[in-house]
């Protein structure tokens, strides 16, 4: 029988072992905070590894190397709960993430790599790796966090990354480039160093703020939203988290996360709205709306009554609406759209199938990721469209519900 963990870290051990038969580990990663098992923010240390279970991993990797003669550079990921630890497997490579060891250990791993490959010994022992301050890195993605995180490609039509001290960015991609839907929608890489983790985690929170990028939806703001959490904070991030934790449906709202202005800002002030010039009574209430998959706050005066929280019930509808991650036209539209460019996988109805509202009638591959494309309607399917295997933009037809 495998052990299950209901509470498990995802936790990393870098290693580089040369031809000599040296091997040391640097340091350790923690890559907890996933969404379908892919990791979005990676820091160095590990916030809830204790210094005894961390030199108990690094000397567990360092084991597992020389058992099986590796020269390299290596990554060992293993679980963690309750301070104890589970190989889970290694990765006979650098993984994404090895930026924040770099930071942490100042070790420039890509050409540590590269000279092990030449048959250099390494350089150095064990005893000369030292660890400065923290890291975070997050990675910002072409994909709307507030629709399950479809994927988003396109033109890059504004690129301006920030910069200053501690702030490390690596991408390849510039202003005017295109995002493909066949590819990774690994669009940057946004790395924060500070002399502790808190100075680390609102650096990174100012560095999200300053991040000017435009033509494609990203996480950032489900970064910001992360980073600012106060389970984030506490250092409490499970694998599990940002799915069955993260609040991501409040995504457009500004109260209550440090994260929206960069840190020791002035507020920018916005002007007050006016309330109508009549003799009817009214409220003022905010609804969040979204346009060209960016998200605003309206304000606007209804007339006090039965009306009064009609945008209550418009959020908790787009709440709704993004965890089916429908592609309809419209609410309530049987005519069902390809949300983005990709292809075909499978068709799951045919002319003449009844359907229930939320029903899954095509799966999209784009970007490395099976997206579901769900009915909000109920009814029978009078027309598919297409088949496994055909190639859709964004707004073609897919299938027609009656």
């Amino acid at each position: 029988l495998e052990k299950y963990l209901p509470r498990p870290r995802h936790v990393e051990i870098q290693i580089l072992a040369d031809k000599h038969g040296n091997v040391c580990w640097i340091g350790d990663r923690d890559c907890s905070a996933q969404r379908r098992h892919q990791k979005l923010v990676e820091e160095s240390p590990c916030p809830a590894v204790s210094e005894s279970l961390r030199a108990q991993m690094g000397e567990a990797g360092v084991r597992i190397a020389r058992q099986v003669g590796y020269q390299s550079a290596g990554t060992i990921e293993c679980l963690v709960q309750d301070d104890e630890f589970w190989f889970l497997e290694m990765n006979t490579r650098l993984q994404v993430e090895h930026c924040v060891t770099e930071e942490v250990y100042g070790l420039d791993l890509v050409a540590a790599q590269l000279r092990i490959a030449a048959g250099e010994k390494l350089w150095f022992s064990q005893a000369d790796v030292t660890r400065r301050g923290h890291a975070i890195e997050t990675r910002i993605n072409a994909e709307d966090p507030a629709q399950n995180f479809m994927p988003s490609p396109g033109k890059l039509t504004q690129f301006q990354p920030p910069g200053g001290f501690g702030v490390r960015f690596d991408s390849g991609y510039l202003e005017g480039d295109e995002v493909s839907p066949h590819y990774d929608n690994l669009v940057a890489k946004l790395v924060c160093w500070g002399e502790t983790r808190e100075q680390a985690r609102r650096r990174a929170l100012r560095a999200l703020g300053e991040f000017k990028i435009g033509g494609i939806t990203t996480n950032i703001r489900a970064h910001q939203l992360i980073l600012s959490h106060p389970d984030f904070i506490a250092g409490q991030v499970t694998t599990k988290w940002v799915e069955n934790v993260l609040d991501l449906a409040s995504l457009g709202e500004t109260e209550g996360y440090e994260s929206l202005q960069p840190a020791d800002s002035p507020t920018d002030t916005q002007p007050e709205s006016a309330a109508p010039e009549s003799g009817e009574e009214t409220v003022e209430e905010t609804a969040t709306v979204e346009v060209d998959g960016r998200l605003f706050e309206v304000k606007m005066w209804l007339p006090e009554g039965p009306s009064q929280g009609a945008t209550a019930g418009l959020a908790q509808t787009r709440k709704k609406r993004s965890k089916r991650q429908a592609g309809s036209a419209g609410a309530g539209s049987g005519t069902i759209v390809a949300p983005m460019q990709g292809t075909i996988l499978k068709v799951l109805v045919a002319p003449g199938d009844a359907v229930e509202a939320g029903t899954t009638v095509a799966v999209i591959e784009a970007m490395k990721m099976e997206n579901n494309i769900n009915t909000l309607v109920a009814g029978e399917v009078s027309e598919v469209k297409v088949s496994a295997g055909t190639t859709v933009s964004a707004g073609d037809v897919l299938v027609v519900v009656r």
